[in-house]
């Protein structure tokens, strides 16, 4: 058993590994060729069909780059085909996400508090909710695909407001942006195998037949490109998030992350604009900045409790002697030491989650924020809430960390 328990532990690590890895490759070429296409100059020497040319330098070695907007005239004997990165992203993130979150639900997924489901319940949610999200977004495309594409990217965060509310309301706060997160990866994955590829292996076989390509298909392909582009950075944070209880464990998550999808299109405007030698749209970074600062007092709204930062370096004693020090030592070796502790007593476990021992009074007060951040400002703590930690609770875990800090 302990070998199959450590195997798991390297089978997430490797899981988690490959996804990184896949994701980085994706999303640099994904914003390399954004920056190009963007980049783009016009030339009294370009070829018929060519839109534009750039020159660019890198390894000591110079390229020379030119873009069709349809297609060249004959189909070139080497043509390098970006797709796998995509696809390897999603499969790598699927089957970590199975990992941790399905076969881990009852620590994860599921929490009674919000929805009280059965594993399975849960499982098919999330995969049923991954596959509506393609077909809204695919559907919402196919309608608008000649109308303003502001309209289309305003529909879709609509959906993306719906869904995160959606998730909130039935998985735990760490699931639920993660979540949010997999249905945006869904949808871009998925525009590149269904639309992008495609459209283009139809030019190709045009161009061996010898038939003009239709530009609709670029046209289409360009379209979701672009939505890719604007998508990946609120994706990038959403699979973060679960590493960050004040991003996920706020009763506001839901907003917390439909904001995130706004600060995306901010950043990514200001670098577009910066490709396309538009100007630069310095408004992008006040913007961006309001809106994170929402984001941080969204946070900790709901408990209506501003703490200043304490320097906690040698403080342990100031906690221990603290008025509620005792109360809250009971309550967390009542709450949280059947995990956290020497040698843990939930079953599956064989070490305190991220080392963290909260076994003797003398633990609880060496770890006096990481207790309040966790179980106090935010409910990331228990996950899921299996010990039944009451807000009381949370409250007294407060109330002493004020008094500590304050005092």
């Amino acid at each position: 058993m302990y070998d199959l328990y450590v195997f798991g532990a390297w089978a997430e690590f490797a899981l988690r590994w490959l996804h990184v890895i896949t994701a980085i490759a994706w999303i640099g070429s994904s914003f390399y060729f954004i920056a190009l296409d963007l980049g783009l100059r016009k030339a009294p020497d370009l070829p018929a069909g060519a839109h534009g040319e750039e020159w660019q330098v890198h390894g000591g070695g110079f390229y020379h780059i030119r873009k069709y907007l349809v297609a060249p005239a004959e189909m070139p004997d080497h043509l390098t085909w970006f797709k796998w990165e995509s696809y390897a992203t999603w499969l790598s993130g699927f089957a970590l996400m199975a990992v941790v979150y399905y076969l881990g639900a009852e620590f994860y997924l599921v929490d009674p508090s919000v929805l009280d489901v059965p594993v399975w319940g849960a499982v098919a949610i999330s995969v049923a909710s991954l596959a509506f999200g393609w077909v809204a977004y695919n559907t919402i495309c196919k309608v608008f695909v000649n109308a303003n594409q502001t309209a289309v990217m305003v529909a879709l965060f609509v959906v993306l407001v719906a869904m995160a509310y959606f998730y909130a309301s039935v998985f735990s706060g760490r699931a639920a942006l993660l979540h949010l997160g997999a249905f945006t990866a869904t949808i871009m994955s998925a525009n590149v195998f269904f639309i992008i590829m495609p459209n283009q292996r139809v030019v190709v076989a045009d161009l061996q037949a010898g038939r003009k390509p239709d530009p609709k298909y670029g046209k289409i392909a360009k379209q979701r490109s672009t939505h890719n582009n604007y998508l990946t950075l609120p994706v990038i944070f959403l699979m973060l998030s679960n590493h960050y209880p004040l991003a996920f464990a706020s009763e506001f998550n839901w907003i917390i992350a439909s904001l995130v999808f706004l600060m995306g299109v901010t950043i990514r405007h200001w670098f577009n604009s910066q490709h396309a030698r538009a100007g630069s749209p310095h408004w992008t970074w006040g913007a961006t900045a309001v809106i994170f600062v929402l984001i941080m007092w969204l946070s900790t709204a709901p408990l209506r409790f501003a703490q200043q930062d304490a320097a906690l370096d040698g403080a342990a004693a100031r906690f221990a002697a603290a008025d509620g020090f005792e109360q809250v030592s009971d309550i967390v070796l009542g709450r949280c030491s059947m995990c956290h502790a020497a040698e843990p007593g939930w079953d599956g476990l064989l070490w305190a989650p991220k080392g963290v021992v909260l076994d003797t009074p003398e633990a609880v007060a060496r770890h006096a924020r990481e207790i309040w951040l966790q179980a106090g400002v935010t409910n990331a703590m228990p996950p899921a809430n299996l010990s039944h930690m009451e807000e009381t609770e949370r409250a007294a875990i407060r109330a002493w960390f004020r008094a500590a800090t304050q005092g």
